[in-house]
């Protein structure tokens, strides 16, 4: 069948080409979304791969498969994607007069969405190839996301044909158009760094929509719907991490959560709504603070909660921009 759709998508025919490339197009752009970070960026590089193929067709020799074929052509479009991007500018962070702690430090990884569940929903299972060293949840979870956003793109994309995917070295080299020595050098430095990521050695999170997740957002949901920040504390492991990215402070540890929450989000006379939502395998939160002059709850972006065991560690807040990728309306009565 295959061999069929491929001769009649070389004489033009579209349905023949659709049909042939659609059981490759949901795990395409989770891997364009692991190299650029941003969803719509992956969709935009999911429709040029495409496009790429089916203008390229008639060069394919089949001395790999169609999937390693449209892989390297979806990595290389990453690739030029993120050259073209070029470095992007941090947001300034919109505080007003109120009196915001410093933070920890201040990141270079500004541009990041997250991946809404139900686009994981239905993906092929695909087994990794036999050299793959991270599982599905491990590598769309935001923790690891995030770290590869700080490695060099070609280092990023080796990581993730390497040992995400499980591609062999000289089929990534062949991808990259580089050597199999360049390759293994890359992976190298690239798992050299993620080691020294304390984030993803984290305790493993609850199964999602178990009943120790449940808990754990029943908790979560109260503590936001009446302003606790002391139940919401309770919840958090000693290091956690508080992020808002395009804006670039980040804050760790339970006492700086605590100020910045008790200054910022939680400020008196707030009151928030919350709908549960989930992203990159993890629950989320669409959040309505009340708006006094309309009698509206009013989006203010979503937030993931990265679990370690029964406790949260991370706390990443996305702003409205987001909201449509969930199907999360602007306003709740």
């Amino acid at each position: 069948m295959t061999e069929l759709l491929l001769d009649r998508a070389r004489t033009g025919d579209e349905q023949a080409f659709a049909e042939l490339t659609a059981p490759f197009q949901r795990e395409l752009h989770v891997h364009c979304y692991r190299i650029l970070g941003s969803l719509q960026d992956a969709e935009d590089a999911l429709q040029e791969t495409l496009l790429a193929a089916w203008r390229g067709l008639g060069g394919y020799e089949q001395r790999a498969s169609l999937r390693t074929w449209l892989y390297r052509i979806a990595t290389n479009r990453c690739l030029n994607s993120l050259r073209a991007a070029g470095r992007r500018v941090p947001m300034e962070p919109e505080f007003g007069d109120l009196p915001v702690p410093e933070p920890t430090r201040e990141t270079e990884i500004v541009w990041l969405e997250p991946y809404p569940d139900v686009l994981l929903e239905g993906l092929p299972d695909t087994a990794p190839g036999p050299e793959a060293v991270y599982d599905a949840g491990e590598s769309i979870s935001l923790a690891f996301i995030t770290v590869l956003q700080a490695l060099p793109p070609r280092q990023r994309a080796v990581l993730i044909l390497r040992d995400v995917l499980g591609f062999h070295a000289s089929e990534v080299a062949d991808m990259l158009e580089s050597s199999e020595e360049s390759v293994t050098s890359a992976l190298k430095r690239a798992r050299a760094r993620l080691a020294d990521e304390s984030e993803l050695r984290q305790s493993p999170p609850p199964a999602p929509d178990s009943p120790a997740e449940r808990e754990l957002m029943r908790k979560l949901t109260i503590a936001y719907e009446t302003a606790d920040v002391d139940a919401l504390v309770a919840l958090l492991t000693e290091d956690v991490w508080l992020r808002m990215p395009p804006v670039p402070l980040e804050y760790r540890g339970r006492e700086l959560t605590r100020e910045f929450l008790s200054v910022v989000a939680f400020r008196p006379g707030r009151e928030f709504r919350v709908l549960p939502t989930r992203a990159n395998g993890q629950p989320a939160f669409g959040m309505y603070p009340l708006d006094e002059a309309t009698g509206r709850f009013r989006a203010y972006g979503v937030i993931v909660f990265t679990l370690s065991g029964e406790a949260v560690s991370a706390i990443t807040r996305f702003d409205n921009s987001v909201l449509g990728h969930f199907g999360l309306p602007r306003t709740l009565p």
